[in-house]
């Protein structure tokens, strides 16, 4: 075959350091918009970008020369620069791991408004619960006492 294909997308989710509510409802947008930037400047697509104040979703389209470990490295790092920097809150950080979940094309839809409706959903659930759901529902092994 003489061209390459792909349809890969990922959903990745990652919260504050200690999942600590730090970002604010007046600066959130703003983030989201900042973290979609950085994922564009990498060559990837944001196709959604969302979370609440103590954790962010992600769903990415990646290229076949994406690492999903680097492209998470980098929002990570830009955006935490982006806190410190212009809304200056200079001790603001991202929890160290992270979680990245592959997603069908026929699911990027229903993974999009999941993403988009965070404020909504989190009215009803707390994150450690929705990420444990996560975890199970995507039959990734875990030992609770290393997740959090």
């Amino acid at each position: 075959m003489p061209s390459t294909h792909l349809a890969l997308h990922v959903h990745v989710i990652f919260s504050t350091k200690d999942r600590m509510p730090l970002i604010a409802p007046d600066w959130l947008d703003r983030l989201h918009s900042f973290a979609g930037g950085v994922v564009g400047n990498l060559g990837a697509v944001p196709e959604a970008v969302g979370g609440v104040s103590d954790h962010m979703h992600l769903l990415i389209g990646l290229r076949a020369t994406h690492s999903v470990a680097e492209v998470v490295r980098s929002v990570k790092a830009v955006s935490s620069r982006w806190v410190h920097e212009e809304i200056g809150m200079p001790k603001f950080s991202w929890q160290e791991g992270y979680g990245a979940f592959s997603v069908s094309p026929s699911q990027c839809p229903v993974v999009r408004d999941y993403i988009n409706g965070q404020a909504e959903h989190h009215r009803k659930k707390g994150f450690q619960e929705e990420y444990l759901e996560f975890l199970k529902k995507c039959g990734v092994e875990f030992d609770e006492r290393f997740v959090w």
